[in-house]
């Protein structure tokens, strides 16, 4: 449209555009037409689309003549393909999910149109959502808009790269190990990971289904830390809860999220588990610098036994049937994924796993214990499995306690992973899964990016169990020059205005 100034839309922040929208001086036609031009130059670049919504332009003539203004106002947001919008399928890169339209949109998606938002397109994923790659038979590969080489992280990879490549203002996406924690760390940008309840999951559709030990979330991406805040400030409404009654009434509370005082922030450079790359140890070691100059106290906080959390609670968590389900949903597809080892083993009979297991722990000590995690359980072992996740949660809260923290400063992994790397590391989600199966909201912030020194560094790089994995990371680590590195702003369960308080005083600072 040869009115729309493109650049000076597109440059704007989500609180400023909104403003604008909603004080009438933006049309939102304007708004929409140069979201949808730039959507489409990022989809020929990354392969991030999956499809378009071709009601959101009903939705645009509508939303002018209510003349009710939700805090969204006329802003386009984009969708990841798992989460349900009416008369579209939720394929999760399954062919056998194709042409099955949902009936209704997911409580979300409800909630965002009521505030005035326009879905307008759905982002792809990786097959089954397991994978923190973003690839599957039916839309191919995306690819990360700041180097085409590098994935863009998942699950929620075309919302990663949409939003990381100014295709859209705000995303959405879905978290189960660190599904909206990778995408937005590999692609420069921020997110947050709620506790697990805060927003309704309703109408999401997750890769395993029922599965109650590692908490599944529904968050928000965005170029900076005021977009989500604005966001979490619009869908926590009357609406969400009417919607859904399962999730606590607790709208937005302001006070917290802008408060001043100074935070006591405990923080790790690693969890002796995956040996983080010298960007990412020099990415905390910055931040908490800053932070401190800032007048903020920090804490060293020592993690225990992460080995053990990962195989025993997460693996064995989201595979407690020793993956039957997981190997459901692929019945009849062509492709078994970027997931090869967990496929395998699903397959396999217990017997085999426990033998496998046996021979395998002297030698690779971490792949006997995937073996070993992967068995079928009976019901009274899921029961004390979970019985033991809550009881390691209440630990880990009384150590956060002692220490008298606010918010915990963390790793994220990264600088982002070759394609095709997410594949062979699934053991690398250990910094994002943590606060899956603890259930606390988690959120994340780039704040530096690759150096020469990083990567002359990099060559010592061997990690804690030099097996084959260790090996395979520090191969995907290399040339990497220039990306961004982020880190993880964590606070208690149910304390998202405190997690996004600090996630703002890190970007500021």
């Amino acid at each position: 449209h040869p009115s729309v100034n493109m650049t000076s839309i597109l440059s704007l922040p989500l609180p400023e555009l909104s403003k604008k929208l909603r004080d009438g001086s933006l049309p939102p036609e304007h708004v929409f037409y140069a979201y949808v031009g730039k959507a489409l130059q990022i989809a020929t670049e990354t392969n991030c689309i999956t499809e378009y919504l071709q009601e959101s332009e009903t939705q645009l003539r509508k939303a002018k003549l209510t003349g009710k203004l939700g805090l969204l106002y006329g802003v386009p947001v984009s969708i990841k393909d798992s989460v349900d919008c009416q008369g579209h399928d939720s394929t999760l890169g399954f062919i056998k999910n194709l042409n099955k339209p949902a009936a209704e949109d997911s409580v979300v998606v409800q909630v965002l149109r009521r505030q005035g938002a326009i879905p307008f397109v759905k982002t792809n994923v990786p097959q089954s959502l397991i994978s923190y790659d973003c690839k599957n038979l039916i839309f191919g590969q995306t690819f990360n808009p700041l180097l085409y080489t590098r994935s863009p992280g998942g699950s929620s990879g075309g919302e990663g790269a949409l939003v990381g490549g100014g295709g859209s203002i705000l995303g959405f996406g879905t978290d189960v190990g660190g599904s909206l924690r990778f995408p937005a760390a590999f692609c420069g940008i921020c997110a947050l990971k709620p506790t697990g309840n805060r927003l309704s999951k309703k109408g999401i559709i997750s890769g395993v289904l029922g599965q109650k030990a590692v908490a599944a979330a529904v968050g928000p991406m965005a170029k900076d830390v005021e977009s989500l805040a604005l966001c979490m400030r619009a869908l926590l409404c009357e609406d969400m809860f009417n919607l859904d009654s399962t999730v606590p009434p607790l709208p937005f509370n302001e006070e917290v999220y802008s408060g001043t005082q100074p935070l006591r922030i405990g923080y790790y450079e690693t969890d002796f588990f995956t040996m983080p790359s010298p960007a990412m140890r020099r990415a905390v070691r910055e931040t908490k610098q800053l932070l401190e100059d800032a007048g903020h106290t920090l804490v060293p906080f020592e993690l225990m036994n992460v080995d053990y959390l990962i195989f025993n609670f997460c693996v064995r968590g989201m595979f407690a049937d020793g993956g039957a389900s997981f190997l459901k949903k692929f019945k009849g597809e062509l492709e078994k994924s970027s997931m090869g080892l967990f496929f395998w083993l699903a397959k396999s009979p217990n017997w085999l796993k426990t033998l496998l297991s046996w021979i395998a722990k002297p030698f690779v000590p971490r792949f006997s214990d995937i073996v070993r995690s992967m068995r079928a359980n009976t019901v009274d072992e899921v029961w004390s499995l979970h019985h033991e996740i809550e009881e390691f949660c209440h630990q880990f809260i009384a150590q956060w306690k002692k220490l008298n923290l606010d918010v915990m400063l963390c790793p994220m992994l990264g600088p982002a992973l070759g394609i095709g790397y997410p594949g062979k590391l699934s053991v690398a989600v250990s910094y994002t899964m943590l606060y899956n199966t603890l259930d606390f909201p988690a959120g994340v912030v780039p704040v530096t990016m690759v150096t020469d020194e990083d990567e002359e560094e990099l060559k010592g790089y061997q990690g804690y169990f030099r097996d084959w994995w260790d090996r395979t990371l520090a191969k995907a680590f290399r040339g990497s020059v220039g990306l961004p590195v982020a880190v993880q702003c964590v606070a208690l369960p149910w304390q998202e205005e405190l997690c996004l308080r600090f996630m703002k005083e890190v970007e500021t600072l």
